[in-house]
């Protein structure tokens, strides 16, 4: 077998050349529009007071899921703020916010699809497989060939990451609503549209979420990923932290993306959460503190 060789990265470098060659000008739109979603939604975090902003967030942690985690949320935030950490924290959140929703938008109706057809499904699922065991750092060398440095190729990196979790889970999710309960929208003339909105969508719902958080928390696990690329954020201060053994930057960079990820995951946890649930935990809650009160 000396001297066999399949040369499946010639193929593929040939592709991704012709690729680039022959989309250049609808290659450069995309990174133009997805640098300025980014850089705008990043002004307009930055541009907010950061006490303002983290009283916001903080607030919304209290509604959606509890006033400790409000407080904690606030504190977190605080010491983003503290290490002098807040512009790069929210240049990765945005960047982060911008790829889960291209990335949820994406996910969501193929999931759908894959649901409604098997033929779909066969086909998606090694296509994620490829896409969840491809090692991270191979999609930087595409994504900047097409879109130079910067944020673009840190977004499109990010999204194809982190997108395989929201197709499986909603795929599953849909798969997993009850039959009878389809039927019965059915056998009352709900048209094929209807029963997806009105029924499986709804039920479905908790199961779709925990995709959404999973596509969160693998957009940000690509900070540092996106930070090689060129885009500005955490990711770039570890980049900068390894290059120069910096370990107090590092520590520092590092720790602002565990505090947000701690925030986006708990805050998405809360959304996803069935309603009956939320409302019997609080049931329990205040049963207790009635109960601890009258001993």
């Amino acid at each position: 077998m000396d001297g066999f060789r399949i040369p499946i990265g010639e193929w593929a470098d040939t592709a991704i050349r012709w690729l680039k060659d022959n989309l250049d000008s609808f290659l450069d739109a995309v990174g133009f529009v997805l640098r300025w979603l980014v850089e705008t939604l990043s002004d307009e975090l930055i541009a907010v007071p950061a006490l303002l902003l983290i009283a916001i967030l903080a607030a919304l942690g209290w509604f959606v899921r509890s006033w400790r985690f409000g407080i904690g949320s606030a504190l977190g935030l605080l010491l983003i703020l503290g290490m002098d950490q807040w512009e790069p924290a929210l240049q990765t959140l945005s960047l982060v916010l911008i790829a889960a929703v291209i990335a949820v938008v994406i996910a969501i109706p193929i999931g759908i699809l894959a649901a409604k057809n098997a033929t779909v499904s066969v086909i998606v699922r090694p296509v994620l497989d490829f896409m969840q065991t491809m090692p991270s750092f191979v999609y930087l060398i595409p994504t900047v060939l097409f879109f130079s440095i910067g944020f673009a190729p840190g977004v499109v990196s990010t999204i194809i990451f982190a997108l395989p979790p929201g197709i499986r889970l909603t795929e599953l999710g849909i798969r997993g609503v009850d039959p009878e309960k389809v039927e019965a929208g059915q056998a009352f003339g709900a048209t094929p549209g209807q029963v997806l909105r009105g029924i499986q969508l709804p039920l479905a719902g908790p199961t779709i979420m925990a995709g959404i958080n999973q596509v969160i928390m693998l957009a940000l696990s690509m900070a540092v990923v996106a930070g090689i690329a060129g885009a500005n954020g955490s990711g770039k201060e570890v980049v900068a932290a390894i290059s120069t053994l910096n370990i107090a930057q590092g520590v520092e960079a590092g720790l602002s993306i565990v505090v947000l990820a701690i925030y986006l995951d708990r805050l998405t946890s809360a959304l996803g959460a069935p309603a009956d649930y939320r409302h019997s935990l609080r049931s329990v809650i205040r049963r207790r503190r009635a109960a601890a009160s009258a001993a």
